[in-house]
């Protein structure tokens, strides 16, 4: 079993997200960090990027993916975001965890996703 994993932590994301309205006109700041496990090992990679994931640009992408459109669930925006990973890439499985700071009394509110690509 292939055990390799890149993860990004606490990805910065800008996007327009809460359940009222007037919480979702000013964007927010949110974090995302991603446990992705590619669908070869890392000793199959040559050390060559072509032969892996590119964090950099899965980082881009999902930068992209939060601003793409307003949301009221963070929920809604892991599995948006777990969805296109699997879809966009060679992946065996993701984890998803998206932060949002929103309560006084807490550091961060989050929710965190497993998804397993399709066989």
């Amino acid at each position: 079993m292939i055990a390799d994993e890149i993860e990004i932590r606490r990805l910065q994301v800008l996007t327009h997200i809460g359940v009222p309205d007037e919480e979702r006109a000013t964007p927010q700041m949110l974090w995302l960090s991603i446990w992705m496990r590619p669908a070869k090992s890392f000793s199959e990679a040559a050390d060559d990027v072509a032969n892996t994931i590119d964090y950099y640009e899965v980082s881009l992408r999902l930068v992209e993916l939060a601003a793409a459109k307003p949301r009221k669930l963070i929920e809604t925006l892991a599995t948006d975001s777990a969805d296109f990973l699997l879809k966009t890439y060679p992946l065996k499985s993701v984890d998803v965890k998206v932060e949002k700071r929103i309560l006084e009394n807490a550091d961060f509110v989050s929710v965190k996703i497993t998804r397993q690509a399709a066989i």
